[in-house]
């Protein structure tokens, strides 16, 4: 299920459930708590059917410098994986159905998150099931930006403050951002594991110079439009500035991009670029419900 990925779903539905908690609508803690368990529940769906892809596609291998897999060790089997599947994406539907049940006023609201719901299972299991997976097409890092990024933070907020605010957009391009430059560290530590097993993450296409290079890209542009995001609300909120708290890994994580040259010198930065993410967006958010 890999745990250490989960505190990603939360943030975006966090950060867009704050910032419609200070936007003077109306907040429902029903509506949070169902969006939050909807979060999890597609990020798992799509931990097990990428355990179930990788290893169909025999990309999971002993040369992995990643978790062990539970179905590359032979403790699980495929047809275990796939009840297991099953059984989440069925859990994933019902919570998406009651969110979109208690959140949603309007009949074109209710089926435009019905058909938003159905293209996040689907790209939760498409990521590495099947013959055509994006994710083996170099598409996982534009999916992430989407899903964790645009439609987590400014889905969340919409189902609360059923409007929209422009300025939304940018703290949400700030949550995509350095969710992709997870899925990035991600790929550079599996690189050469990828390539020789034919999974062509975008870290693949790019090579492992661009991709660290990619990598400074992400953390600099998450990090400005995390700056912009505090211009945005300190006027009415400057506690928002407690996202800087992160700044040291910040730091730390590009000063790797730039220095590391072999995949296996990145398996102890996921747990850092993990952290930039819950301090950088969890000090943003917690900024902006200071005396909410």
């Amino acid at each position: 299920m890999r745990p250490r990925t989960l505190p990603l779903a939360c943030c975006g539905i966090v950060t867009g459930n704050a910032l419609a908690a200070v936007s003077g609508a109306p907040w429902r803690g029903g509506i949070f708590w169902a969006a939050l368990a909807t979060a999890l529940l597609l990020q798992l769906l799509a931990n097990l059917a990428n355990d179930y892809g990788d290893h169909a596609h025999r990309a999971d291998t002993s040369a992995r410098l990643g978790p062990i897999r539970g179905m590359q060790l032979g403790l699980i089997s495929a047809v275990e994986m796939k009840k297991a599947i099953w059984l989440v994406m069925l859990l994933s539907i019902f919570s998406g159905a009651t969110l979109t049940v208690l959140a949603c006023r309007a009949l074109v609201d209710t089926l435009n998150f019905f058909a938003l719901g159905a293209v996040s299972i689907a790209a939760a299991l498409g990521y590495t099931l099947g013959r055509h997976a994006y994710g083996y097409r170099g598409l996982g890092d534009l999916s992430v930006f989407i899903f964790f990024g645009w439609v987590a933070v400014l889905g969340s907020h919409y189902l609360q403050a059923h409007a929209l605010d422009p300025r939304v957009f940018v703290p949400a391009t700030a949550c995509g951002l350095l969710s992709v430059a997870v899925l990035n560290v991600n790929n550079l530590r599996d690189l050469d594991e990828d390539r020789r097993s034919g999974k062509i993450t975008f870290a693949a296409m790019l090579g492992m110079r661009r991709a660290r290079q990619y990598h400074f890209v992400l953390l600099t542009a998450g990090f400005f439009f995390l700056v912009w995001s505090a211009c945005l609300w300190d006027g009415e909120r400057p506690w928002v500035w407690l996202f800087l708290l992160a700044l040291p890994l910040f730091a730390r994580n590009a000063a790797a991009a730039l220095r590391f040259h072999e995949p296996s010198q990145f398996r102890a930065q996921l747990p850092v670029v993990i952290g930039i993410n819950m301090v950088a967006l969890g000090g943003f958010t917690g900024g902006l419900t200071i005396g909410a």
